[in-house]
């Protein structure tokens, strides 16, 4: 299991725990192979979807067991 931080792009992210696709699919983020997924926080991601970036943080924490 990896340290998932909210400055991470969501491809390192998933580089380094792929559990946190099915995370990132249940809120919203259907576009993870895009290009913005290479370049995106999931801070800034957490924005564009109408998120708290602290609750995203806390959801993946508490599912992955961070």
């Amino acid at each position: 299991m990896a340290n998932i931080t909210m400055d991470m792009t969501i491809a390192e992210a998933i580089a380094a725990d792929q559990n946190i696709i099915p995370i990132l699919l249940d809120i919203g983020m259907h576009c993870l192979g895009c290009p913005s997924a290479q370049a995106e926080t999931l801070e800034e991601a957490a924005y564009v979807h109408g998120l708290k970036p602290e609750e995203l943080m806390e959801r993946i924490r508490t599912e992955l067991g961070e």
